[in-house]
C-alpha cells in the first residue's frame, strides 16, 4: 500500500501527529510519501521521521498579537502558487491520499477522484460536537479549506459521535515536578508582549518556547526555540502548561496529568471551539486575554487532571490497511478506542460560568 500524506504546518499540532502516524504506518508496511505546507522552509524541525519529504508554500492564516489578520492573510496568500501547487501534484503511484487538513492534497485528490482520507482535529467539526460557529467566511473555511470524506476526526471526548480519541502520544518518565516549572508555548503573540505579562511572577520560573524566541534571558524567564526534545523534557516534570488553544498539546498535557490555561487565538474559530468542549467536559482553564489577574488566580489555584487515551495511532494504522473506511467501520473504531480511553472520576470544575468581576477572565471549565 502507497499513502500520499498531507500536512499542514501551521503550528505544530498537525505535524506532531503526523511523527506519531509515521512509525506506525511504517510497522504495518505502508509506504508513505509526505507533502508539509503552510509554514517557511527553515522554521520546520525534527523532520527525520519522514525521510525524504516534500514541502510546498499552501496556505496558512496570519496572526498577530493573538488575533488572526484577515487582511494579511489574503495579501500574504499566493492563489496562482496554490493552483499550480494542485494541478501539477503527481497522484497516479497512490493508492490513497491521507490529508491532516492540508489543502494541496486534498484539493487535488477531490479534483481527479482519488481516494483521499481525512485525518485531523478539525474533521471533528463535521459532526455537532461543541464548536463556535463564528461568522459565514469562517465557517466557509472550515468547509473548504481541505476537505475530505470519509474523515477520522480526533477530539479529546467523543460526545456520542462516531469520532476518535487523540494521537497524541506522550513519553512518561520518573522525573520529579517541579512545582515552580511553567512551561509556555504562545506561538501567535509577540514574545515582548509575553516577557512583559510574565515579568511579575517572580515566584515561578517559565520556559518559554517560540519561533522568534529572543537571546536575552529575564533570569526566571528562559527563552528557547522550539525543540521537540527539549520541550518534552520540560513538560515531563513542569507543574503546569500556557499555552493557545490548539489540540495537540493539550492532549498532550491533559495525558501527563498538568494543569492546563489555554488562551485562543482571537477569530481562530477551531481555538474558540476548543474552549467551549474543555468548558463541557470541564479539564482544563481559559482566559481570554493575557490577563494577569486569571494568570495569578490560576497559578495559586489551579490544578490538573490525568487523561489516558490507547494507542489510537497504531490502531488507526492498522484499520488503514484492511481498506473498509465506511461510516460503520468509523464507528466500530471509534468504539473500540473509547473503551480504552479513562477519564477522571471528577472533572476540575462543572460546566458553568463565573461571573464575579474578580475572576471572569479566567473560566474554569
Amino acid at each position: 500500500m502507497r499513502i500520499l500524506y498531507g500536512v499542514q504546518g501551521t503550528g505544530n499540532g498537525h505535524i506532531s501527529r503526523a511523527r506519531a502516524m509515521a512509525p506506525a504506518l511504517e510497522k504495518q508496511g505502508v509506504e508513505v510519501d509526505y507533502l508539509f505546507s503552510g509554514r517557511p522552509p527553515e522554521q520546520y524541525f525534527d523532520m527525520a521521521p519522514f525521510a525524504d519529504f516534500s514541502l510546498r508554500e499552501g496556505l496558512t492564516f496570519a496572526t498577530e498579537a493573538g488575533k488572526i489578520r484577515p487582511l494579511k492573510t489574503v495579501l500574504r496568500s499566493a492563489p496562482l502558487t496554490f493552483l499550480r501547487d494542485i494541478r501539477q501534484l503527481e497522484l497516479d503511484n497512490y493508492d490513497l491520499v491521507l490529508t491532516d487538513f492540508e489543502p494541496i492534497t486534498a484539493w487535488a485528490a477531490k479534483l481527479r477522484n482519488k481516494p483521499v482520507l481525512g485525518l485531523g482535529h478539525q474533521y471533528a467539526f463535521n459532526f455537532p460536537v461543541p464548536q463556535h460557529h463564528g461568522n459565514l467566511h469562517q465557517r466557509l473555511i472550515m468547509q473548504y479549506f481541505a476537505p475530505a470524506k470519509p474523515a477520522l476526526g480526533f477530539h479529546w471526548y467523543h460526545f456520542d459521535m462516531p469520532i476518535l480519541p487523540p494521537i497524541a502520544p506522550v513519553e512518561r518518565n520518573n522525573a520529579a515536578i517541579d512545582q515552580a516549572l511553567i512551561v509556555v508555548y504562545l506561538p501567535f503573540e509577540d514574545p515582548a508582549q509575553i516577557e512583559q505579562f510574565l515579568q511579575p511572577f517572580k515566584h515561578h520560573h517559565f520556559a518559554v518556547y517560540h519561533p522568534l524566541a529572543p537571546s536575552s534571558k529575564s533570569g526566571h524567564i528562559q527563552w528557547h526555540k522550539p525543540s521537540k526534545a527539549r520541550f518534552h523534557a520540560d513538560l515531563g516534570h513542569c507543574n503546569g502548561v500556557v499555552c493557545n488553544a490548539g489540540f495537540e498539546l493539550s492532549s498532550e498535557v491533559l495525558q501527563l496529568g498538568c494543569k492546563l490555561l489555554v488562551r485562543p487565538v482571537q477569530g481562530q474559530i477551531e481555538q474558540l471551539s476548543n474552549v467551549l468542549a474543555l468548558q463541557r467536559i470541564g479539564l482544563g482553564y481559559t482566559m481570554d486575554t493575557l490577563d494577569h489577574a486569571a494568570f495569578s488566580q490560576w497559578l495559586d489555584t489551579g490544578r490538573g487532571v490525568s487523561v489516558r487515551y490507547p494507542d489510537v495511532a497504531g490502531a488507526v494504522a492498522q484499520w488503514l490497511t484492511q481498506g473498509d473506511y465506511s461510516p460503520q467501520s468509523i464507528e466500530a473504531l471509534a468504539a473500540q478506542l473509547w473503551r480504552r480511553s479513562r477519564f477522571p472520576r471528577q472533572p476540575l470544575f462543572s460546566a458553568r460560568e463565573i461571573d464575579s468581576a474578580d475572576n471572569r477572565a479566567i473560566a474554569p471549565v
